[in-house]
């Protein structure tokens, strides 16, 4: 299969050729490999390759053959290293899949690489030392976004049609708004962290993919959502498929908007009109969309806090974990300086204060919920800015302690970490783009828990009344060799 031809379908459309006998999954594979080639030297998405050695019988579900790439971090598999972006944990090889990845097996999906992270998933930008910075392919000079900035690069490049990630404070939805895709952060309890985890960051974190289109989003998370025993959360089942769900009509919602992210930055001029612009094709569909304020159930500068706790406490016993198995030290040979702050500051965190940060998770989301109780959605800019140039983040960095640097993401995107905190259902998709620089801006959709199927059903909607399929960045496979 030709490059050209490859790119040109989403992963159920892929799946669909293999189960008809048109291609082979090995055909795809070769054809994945080929995109990697052309484009990776440039964009710095996929940090390792190997040889499937998973052999998908056609037809066995929507997904079986499709190339598939998966996040160095959060799922184990067996005899592939899984390094989470940093020299602490280089060359660390999995013993066993973990639960998701049996489930990413029994889709059919081939899974051949993994993805780059920041070191730990700690930053919303992918700049790690172990393997370099990754490259928006839209403007080689910005960021992919983070922590799945791998995934939403490779995505985006046309490497492949989905590829996993995860999202603890945005890591899902901020890729797929630098790099223009749909992506969804699930409910909490939604997907397994099993069984090495019972979960991520106290809650915050959630499995997931990014996408091309909406409906191979939802077809992956059909097969790849349901508890294993002994999962300390429950998401409840949806009521039909995700993938019936995207056809089907949302009716009239009712939809909030905060424009202005909580803690005080500003939303840019080129995102606010295409918020602006989002609003009027809502109002177009028969959507009822107001400007509303929407309370956390705490004030700013707690809410920072407690989040810098729980991250910071979570870092330290992740790094202790990693150092006594590697029996490497921690300092800066095997940290970089931000992780190796925050794991200082995560010491000194106490007990009393931990429990005081996840007081404050439930409070926050007994707020959202109240607000849930009134509208069906709420709509935000997924980040209040244009993909900023590679080292933004690191201008200062230095200065800042465990407190700061999670100021300093939640500045940059202030919109996101409520609904990880609250463990509820948030969509970024890419309905638009700047004017001016042609990058693409995510809008994000929120829900109340366990409502998927709402966001799915509109993301449908959008996706047919405002399609982005065929917008492709400056650096996409299907020119066999970017440009």
């Amino acid at each position: 299969m030709r490059i050209s031809e490859y790119v040109s379908y989403d992963a159920v459309g892929l799946a669909e050729l293999v189960a008809k006998g048109e291609v082979t999954p090995a055909e795809l594979e070769a054809a994945a490999r080929e995109a990697v080639r052309a484009v990776d030297p440039q964009i710095n998405a996929v940090v390792e390759t190997w040889e499937s050695d998973d052999e998908p019988r056609p037809g066995s579900s929507p997904l079986a053959g499709v190339p598939f790439l998966i996040k160095d971090i959060a799922v184990s598999m067996a005899g592939r290293r899984m390094e989470l972006g940093s020299r602490l944990a280089a060359g660390n090889v999995a013993a066993a899949d973990s639960f998701l990845m049996r489930r990413f097996r029994r889709a059919g999906l081939v899974t051949f690489g993994r993805t780059a992270t920041p070191e730990m998933a700690y930053s919303t930008t992918t700049e790690p030392l172990l393997y370099g910075a990754t490259r928006n392919p839209w403007d080689l000079e910005r960021s992919a976004g983070g922590s799945s900035g791998g995934a939403g690069a490779a995505v985006a490049a046309g490497v492949v049609p989905i590829a996993h990630g995860t999202d603890a404070a945005g890591s899902l939805r901020i890729p797929a708004a630098a790099n223009g895709l749909f992506g969804l952060k699930p409910t909490r309890g939604r997907i397994s962290m099993g069984p090495d985890f019972g979960e991520i960051f106290s809650g915050l974190a959630v499995q997931g993919s990014v996408s091309r289109t909406v409906r191979d989003s939802a077809v992956l998370l059909d097969q790849i959502s349901g508890p294993e025993p002994g999962d300390p959360y429950f998401a409840p089942e949806p009521s039909r498929p995700y993938a019936e769900e995207v056809g089907r009509h949302p009716g009239s919602l009712r939809i909030g908007v905060l424009a202005q992210g909580w803690g005080g930055r500003r939303t840019t001029a080129p995102v606010a009109d295409a918020l602006s612009r989002t609003v009027r094709l809502l109002e177009s569909l028969g959507h009822q969309v107001e400007e509303v304020e929407v309370g956390l159930g705490a004030d700013w500068e707690e809410f920072v806090l407690a989040n810098a706790r729980l991250l910071a406490a979570n870092l330290t016993a992740l790094v202790d974990g990693l150092a006594a198995a590697s029996g490497r030290p921690v300092d800066s040979s095997t940290l970089e300086p931000v992780t190796l702050t925050g794991y200082h500051y995560g010491q000194r965190v106490s007990g009393a204060q931990f429990a005081t940060a996840m007081d404050l998770r439930n409070r926050v989301a007994r707020s959202l919920a109240r607000y849930f109780d009134a509208h069906d959605l709420l709509l935000t800019p997924t980040l209040p800015e244009l993909p900023v140039p590679l080292g933004t983040y690191e201008e200062g960095a230095a200065e800042l302690d465990g407190l700061g640097w999670v100021g300093r993401l939640t500045d940059r995107s202030p919109f996101t970490l409520a609904f990880n905190v609250a463990g509820t259902p948030a969509m970024s998709v890419p309905l638009t783009a700047d004017a001016g620089t042609g990058l693409p801006i995510g809008m994000q959709f929120a829900a109340g828990y366990g409502l998927e199927d709402r966001l799915f059903r509109l993301a449908g909607q959008l996706e047919q009344a405002s399609p982005w399929s065929g917008r492709t960045p400056a650096v996409w496979a299907g020119d066999n060799a970017g440009h």
